[in-house]
């Protein structure tokens, strides 16, 4: 992904976000950004809300909570869910609610819904992105082994698709940032509606490098 020409002060934008992968992102698209993880009690929100509402609902939350903190700072939220079959895939509580999320979700496709929100002089604007995922057949002692490395615990759905220890996908369909956690066109989009950049710094998800073996 090639860096964007973005150069805002550290100090007048944040990522409400306490995800190293995001913030991986908004570097490697040359954001000069602080991070401040909001208040936000995720089991409190959305409930009943389909996929794409709940997940951007989240993400207006987490942006809402810090830009009131910080009114004079632009503020990206940011939320993604899990979707297959109808049922909702968030952050596994714990091992075992991982290992029943990856047996789940092995050897069939789902949908990664990333919700954004961007507060920008006291106005909002959001929007959502969607990736399909076809998952691989792994087995349960390479599901048992993830598991215990400690890494599926942050994630939604229980994996990383950038993991190269587990490599749990075999091909996406549509944006690969978003399932990573930030689907970096739509953050540029929603920051150019907030008239926070210009449209010759809008950064795209065109340049991300996939990983080995991942078609698209």
């Amino acid at each position: 992904m090639q860096a964007s020409k973005v150069m805002l002060s550290s100090a007048n934008l944040i990522l409400a976000s306490g995800s190293p992968r995001r913030s991986e992102i908004m570097i490697a698209a040359g954001f000069n950004f602080v991070t401040r993880v909001s208040d936000v009690n995720e089991d409190v929100i959305g409930g009943g809300l389909p996929a794409a509402e709940l997940a951007v609902a989240l993400a207006e939350a987490k942006a809402r909570a810090v830009a009131t903190e910080t009114p004079d700072a632009t503020v990206i939220g940011a939320d993604t869910v899990v979707s297959s079959a109808g049922v909702l895939y968030a952050k596994p509580q714990d091992a075992e609610d991982a290992h029943r999320m990856l047996r789940e979700l092995g050897g069939r496709s789902h949908t990664v819904i990333t919700g954004v929100a961007v507060v920008a002089n006291g106005e909002l604007v959001s929007g959502h992105k969607s990736t399909i995922v076809n998952m691989r057949d792994y087995d349960a002692v390479e599901i048992a082994a993830y598991v215990e490395s400690g890494s599926p615990l942050d994630k939604a759905g229980g994996y990383g698709i950038q993991d190269e220890s587990f490599m749990p996908a075999t091909s996406i369909e549509g944006c690969y940032l978003n399932v990573v956690g930030l689907p970096i066109c739509l953050t540029g989009e929603l920051l150019l509606s907030a008239q926070v950049i210009d449209d010759t710094d809008r950064p795209t998800c065109a340049d991300h490098n996939l990983l080995p073996g991942l078609a698209v």
